[in-house]
């Protein structure tokens, strides 16, 4: 919540002031959340903050987990080794049962990239600096110490050579350098003064997208997902209308006031 209302521009006195039929984009798990999924505080929510969030939607009475239905492990476990081609671990089950699309793409950079776990975090999401030194253990008794050194000009396929010593001994490899500028049109950014306008509440990759051009959509309704750091977000219909145009497909990233879809 705290990070949608950064990416909002919104403070939390801002946010309070809001009345119950907002057209602020909220994360699908503080919606959840605030349904009673992960049950019901002692005292209940904040009868303010929940209509804000929940905008007329209805919450679970009793234990979140007596109303699902029972589940068939081995069943689900057969499921799951089909999706990601590889026999998963107890572990691995109780992750897709809690997280079914965040743990099958785990399960994808998993196979692709390793186990990146063993990683120092500060490497992990924001690189090395050029001379910087780590050092991590891929297995009992097997460290690994790699040092960065330099990288090299763009190539025309807009890769990069990247120049760094494994366990002391020089090493190169060619990378794709995603902060090269694209060659494409930017994006067009939606016009707030537009009623049929939708943008882009926050900065994502498009996952799903629940409407076609000439669907008819009331206020409220699911037009698109977005994804950013684990976090799931809907946009929704502003108001009652026919989607004219979609602009983006999934799998594309958005910036924050991006023109996602327009309405008439």
């Amino acid at each position: 919540m705290a990070k949608s209302l950064l990416s909002h521009g919104m403070t939390m006195e801002e946010f309070l002031a809001l009345k119950q039929d907002h057209n602020i984009t909220l994360p699908n798990s503080v919606i959840d959340m605030f349904e009673g999924s992960l049950g019901i505080p002692e005292g209940g929510w904040p009868e303010h903050i929940a209509k804000i969030i929940l905008q007329g939607r209805k919450t679970t009475e009793g234990r979140p987990g007596a109303a699902m239905p029972a589940v068939d492990l081995d069943e689900t476990a057969k499921k799951l080794e089909a999706a990601i081609e590889e026999k998963p671990s107890r572990t691995d089950l109780m992750s897709y049962l809690m997280y079914p699309e965040v743990f099958v793409k785990f399960a994808k950079s998993r196979a692709d990239h390793g186990d990146i776990e063993v990683l120092p975090s500060p490497a992990f999401f924001y690189g090395m600096a050029k001379g910087e030194e780590i050092s991590f253990d891929i297995e009992a008794g097997k460290t690994l110490i790699v040092k960065f050194l330099t990288t090299s000009e763009p190539n025309p396929d807009g890769t990069r050579n990247v120049f760094f010593e494994l366990n002391g001994q020089p090493r190169e490899v060619q990378v794709k350098d995603k902060t090269l500028k694209s060659t494409m049109a930017e994006r067009a950014k939606a016009d707030p003064s537009n009623p049929g306008h939708v943008a882009a509440p926050i900065p994502g990759a498009v996952t799903t997208i629940h409407v076609k051009e000439g669907t008819e959509v009331k206020k409220g309704a699911p037009l698109l997902v977005l994804e950013a750091m684990k976090m799931q977000t809907t946009v929704t219909a502003p108001n009652d209308g026919t989607v004219k145009e979609i602009l983006v497909k999934t799998g594309e990233t958005v910036e924050p006031k991006d023109l996602l879809v327009i309405l008439e």
